[in-house]
């Protein structure tokens, strides 16, 4: 395995625990205490998946994850002792791939961080070019185009858009969904799913509140539009 994994969090009990676990399990960890120090160590040492606290000192976890999705898709779970569900969606709507509320179970977030990293490694068995009036959907390449220039999305939303443009007019469950991308159930991914389509037609809609591609079927869940309606 090996894969380096970044721990940003200023308490030093948590980082030592988390640090602790992942390395049992395989993993190369390093540290970051603050926001700043986390984008450096981020920018040079290009970890597999960086665990990010919400609560930083001088730069927070959302100034964060915002500047990191800038520049990588690198994933990122977020920590975060906040209660208020507006917290946790804000920064899934980011761009990060999911999040866990302290106090957590550190088995847990090893078992998250091998969940995610198992789907960014697993090799892309679809070929081709998925096409929808002005959108291109690369699989190979996980590249997606609108109107010929590029959508910069975050690896969990190009996963959740090729699931569902495969599919024109089949209507997925979250708990579905939460399933094709993980591969496995955990509590609050399939609430993290309604954050990721949020972020997907901010980004890809002529009109996010009228959405033309990713359409909700209440009660049940999400799907593409047929070719008809494009």
């Amino acid at each position: 395995m090996n894969e380096l994994i970044l721990i940003v969090d200023d308490e030093q009990r948590i980082v030592r625990q988390v640090r602790d676990y992942l390395e049992h399990d395989g993993f190369r960890v390093i540290e970051a205490h603050d926001g700043r120090q986390a984008l450096a160590t981020a920018r040079q040492a290009k970890p597999a998946l960086i665990v990010l606290d919400l609560n930083l000192p001088g730069m927070d976890g959302l100034d964060v994850c915002r500047a990191l999705r800038r520049e990588s898709d690198t994933p990122i779970i977020m920590l975060t002792a906040r209660v208020e569900e507006t917290d946790r969606l804000i920064g899934l709507e980011l761009g990060a791939d999911d999040y866990i509320t302290k106090p957590f179970s550190p088995r847990e977030l090893v078992a998250r961080v091998r969940v995610i990293l198992r789907r960014v490694n697993r090799d892309v068995t679809q070929v081709g070019m998925l096409r929808a009036a002005d959108l291109e959907i690369d699989l190979n390449g996980h590249r997606v185009l609108r109107r010929g220039e590029p959508v910069q999305l975050s690896r969990t939303e190009f996963n959740l858009l090729a699931v569902l443009a495969q599919h024109p007019g089949q209507t997925f469950s979250r708990a579905q969904l939460v399933d094709r991308l993980h591969h496995v159930s955990f509590q609050g991914f399939d609430r993290s799913i309604d954050a990721h389509i949020k972020n997907l037609r901010r980004k890809l809609e002529p009109d996010a509140s009228a959405p033309r591609y990713v359409l909700t079927v209440f009660g049940v869940g999400y799907k593409f539009a047929e070719e008809e309606t494009w």
